[in-house]
């Protein structure tokens, strides 16, 4: 395991939020996704989510985008987490199935058994269902932004010692050797970073629709959770840009973002092994958090489509970071996205 106590100069460090997505480029693909959990009864009641994705091909310079695939679902879970209700568009069955289940590995679980093609075919309804686990458990902290007494913090104030016990060895920031949790002065919480909408750049089609979120007090908070993820093929090797964040309205209408991640790699066309990848951490709570990136090195030479696998066991706990083995996992569906592409360059002739 690398320790970045040990060697704390060789860290990362988050350089802020991330520029806007991109341009599309000819002969790619790209879905986007987001899940906004908001509570209509007020805090520390029942979470209502909106999840929406979208797989958008652009081809040449001269023909029209094209959506290759969209699905999008809605929720309402209890404070503890766990499924009430739920909906999908279009319709899938076994969605039912899903009542019942509380967000977490045992929900992961459930969605492989009652809805294994959505997990085989790597489409944008897998994804949501998958980020219904992250987005539900980073949700709560969009209410630090509401009001100041929100008293969830790990370094400061009453119950920190005890919060920071629960959390240790969840994840390389709460490693039990990392300053976080041996109260260093050098890792006090960052200050989570202003950002734009994601979808406020000049291409209009660069997102899909995402329903407005810049709440005003009064209406209460909406966290997002948003992924991007961007494949086309070049000198015969997949070429993959990923972005990640979660983000939070605040009362005066803006954004705050407390996880924030861009990831690129490259993938032999032929045998779907991953040949290089790397993180760029942009938002993350605390100075440590980045250490996560110098660990991912270990996917080099693992299949693509492996990685929900794969990640699991080269990266749990105190190897990696929860929020940046999401976005490895997330890349597991490469393979379709691909596959997804290349149909579309056929049927264009």
């Amino acid at each position: 395991m690398y320790n970045p106590a040990e060697d704390p100069c060789d860290v990362p460090t988050v350089r802020g939020p991330a520029p806007p997505a991109p341009a599309r480029r000819p002969w790619s693909i790209r879905r986007t996704t987001s899940i906004d959990t908001s509570w209509p009864e007020g805090e520390g009641t029942a979470l209502h989510m909106t999840g929406r994705a979208r797989d958008l091909v652009t081809p040449d310079a001269n023909g029209a985008a094209c959506v290759v695939g969209e699905d999008s679902f809605v929720a309402d879970l209890t404070p503890q987490r766990q499924i009430t209700e739920i909906a999908m568009e279009p319709p899938r069955a076994g969605a039912q199935k899903l009542v019942g289940a509380r967000a977490g590995s045992q929900l992961r679980a459930a969605i492989a058994v009652a809805m294994p093609l959505e997990l085989e075919q790597g489409t944008p309804l897998y994804l949501l269902l998958d980020d219904i686990a992250g987005a539900s458990l980073v949700s709560i902290w969009a209410w630090s932004q509401w009001h100041q007494k929100w008293d969830l913090s790990v370094t400061r104030g009453p119950g920190a010692a005890e919060l920071r016990r629960k959390m240790e060895g969840v994840c390389i920031g709460f490693a039990p050797d990392s300053p976080v949790m041996i109260g260093s002065d050098n890792d006090r919480i960052e200050n989570p970073r202003l950002v734009e909408p994601l979808d406020n750049g000049a291409d209009p089609l660069a997102w899909h629709i995402m329903p407005p979120t810049n709440g005003f007090a009064g209406d209460g908070p909406v966290a997002r959770r948003a992924r991007r993820i961007d494949v086309h093929v070049e000198d015969e090797k997949v070429v993959v840009s990923s972005h990640f964040q979660d983000s939070s309205s605040r009362p005066d209408g803006q954004r705050m973002a407390v996880h924030e991640y861009l990831l690129s790699a490259t993938v032999n066309r032929h045998t779907m092994l991953i040949e290089t990848i790397a993180a760029d951490p942009r938002v993350l709570p605390f100075a440590y958090c980045p250490a996560a990136t110098l660990n991912i090195g270990r996917m080099i030479g693992k299949p693509v489509g492996d990685l929900r696998k794969t990640v699991v066991a080269e990266l749990a706990k105190a190897e990696g970071c929860t929020h940046l083995n999401d976005m490895l996992r997330s890349l597991a569906e490469v393979p379709q996205m691909l596959a997804s592409l290349t149909a579309a360059k056929t049927r264009s002739g």
